[in-house]
């Protein structure tokens, strides 16, 4: 996984067609990303490919054949890919972010968001890699922001409940985890629903009925390529810092974007 290795390609030239083998270099820092056809997800891959990373993303109904089917519900199947990958940094972005269904689906939500999540964080922690987990400023209930990360969570919805149980399954399994709670998010979305940001589009653009939207939300809309930044940047930190004998690293694990 390491080094130059053989990689087939098809060439067209007109009238013909014909594979070609040739020599690929595979850079040498390597990443997992859980989530990878999502929003945020995809933005994070990119992200680490086009900056020297072998990366690495998987997910489960969208997967093929851009990236690795894994059921992150499936501990086996969680296990071999990280063993068989051994990835330095894993990002974390799996989960169930949608509220309504984690209301109708409560077992099946707290499964994937706080379960699996805290089977990766064992998985990484046996084998020294960096994890970060993916949260969201649902833990908070909204009352007072913007958040800092010493403020006390206290989530209103199961959704912010699950994503508040899933880092604290995180950390118990793995003290060298971080936590980045994420606001609203917005990107290059395949479908509109994708970002409650565009959804809005989506409920106008076709209807001359107005939608009924509420005016006392404070958010902090995000791009996820910023959000993808920073993890990249958090990752590259930490491996710089692992090279120096001795260097403090901070306790607190908790970042907000």
């Amino acid at each position: 996984m390491v080094g130059r290795e053989k990689e087939l390609s098809i060439h067209f030239v007109p009238g013909s067609c014909r594979l070609v083998e040739e020599e690929v270099n595979i850079p040498s820092r390597r990443v997992l990303v859980t989530g990878a056809t999502g929003l945020l997800g995809r933005a994070v891959h990119k992200e680490f490919q086009q900056n020297n990373w072998h990366a690495v993303g998987c997910g489960f109904r969208r997967a093929r054949p851009k990236f690795e089917q894994v059921n992150l519900l499936d501990s086996d199947a969680v296990h071999h890919i990280i063993h068989e990958f051994q990835p330095h940094v894993i990002v974390h972005c799996a989960a169930e972010r949608r509220p309504d269904v984690v209301e109708n689906q409560p077992d099946a939500a707290s499964q994937l968001n706080v379960n699996a999540s805290g089977n990766l964080a064992k998985e990484a922690a046996a084998i020294g890699a960096f994890l970060i987990y993916i949260s969201s400023d649902y833990v908070f209930d909204g009352t007072n922001p913007p958040y800092r990360e010493e403020d006390i969570p206290s989530p209103l919805n199961l959704y912010g409940k699950t994503k508040l149980e899933g880092e604290k399954a995180v950390l118990e399994n793995n003290l060298g985890a971080a936590v980045l709670r994420i606001p609203i998010l917005y990107g290059e979305v395949e479908k509109l629903e994708e970002s409650a940001v565009t959804v809005m589009f989506d409920k106008v653009q076709f209807s001359n009925k107005s939608a009924n939207m509420d005016h006392w939300q404070q958010r902090f809309p995000t791009h996820v390529k910023d959000v993808a930044t920073v993890c990249r940047q958090l990752a590259e930190k930490r491996m710089l810092v692992r090279r120096v004998p001795n260097f403090p690293i901070s306790e607190d694990p908790l970042f907000h974007a």
